[in-house]
């Protein structure tokens, strides 16, 4: 029964849309402006700076709520599953039709429940290349291929590693279309000087 909860509060928590909420608050559909996703991403191009990290901040809190729910609920391995429904929830939220963000904020919350040390690690290389490039995409890319041999190597159980490299598989199929863009040289990178410009439209 216990196993059963963590899994839907977990798939809950994940699919509480941050960024959509922000965007209505503003009196803004997040879906219909920049890249029309509800992610973080797209919240801070087109609603401001301050904004975007507050639902950085809030899809991180899910990942790590989930896991802890789970933790306090259950044994292993069921705060993987539970970090995986978080994901999944955010993702693909019933209540936004399914669609959803890239799930990187969210992963890396449940990377810092699950891993904690891989995510001291993974966490400021993703900051580092996203402020030395501006390519988010780029940056998410980068983490994803690096959290399994990361958690690997810094010890994490088996189970975990193969969990980080499902979710990181995950992460790269979300970012398929980032990387034609990159390829074609189209990719947008962040600029600080023009977050918020959809809201003052």
């Amino acid at each position: 029964m216990s196993e059963g909860l963590a899994i839907v509060l977990a798939y809950l928590l994940g699919s509480i849309p941050s960024g959509y909420l922000a965007g209505r608050l503003r009196g803004i559909d997040i879906r219909e402006v920049g890249s029309k996703n509800v992610g973080a991403t797209n919240v801070f191009r087109s609603l401001g700076k301050g904004i975007g990290l507050l639902v950085m901040a809030a899809d991180i809190a899910k990942g790590i709520a989930a896991v802890a729910l789970a933790i306090g609920l259950t044994d292993d391995p069921w705060p993987l599953l539970a970090g995986g429904a978080a994901i999944l929830g955010h993702v693909f939220p019933a209540w936004l039709g399914f669609r959803g963000g890239k799930g990187v904020a969210v992963t890396a919350g449940v990377t810092i429940g699950l891993m904690p040390l891989a995510a001291a690690v993974m966490i400021p290389v993703w900051i580092l290349i996203v402020a030395v490039t501006r390519y988010v995409s780029v940056a998410s890319i980068a983490a994803a291929i690096g959290l399994t041999p990361v958690a690997w190597a810094l010890g994490a159980p088996w189970p975990t590693v193969v969990f980080a490299g499902l979710v990181s598989a995950a992460v790269l199929w979300r970012h398929r279309g980032n990387v034609a863009r990159l390829r074609r040289g189209t990719e947008l990178r962040l600029d600080f000087r023009r977050a918020g410009r959809a809201e003052r439209a």
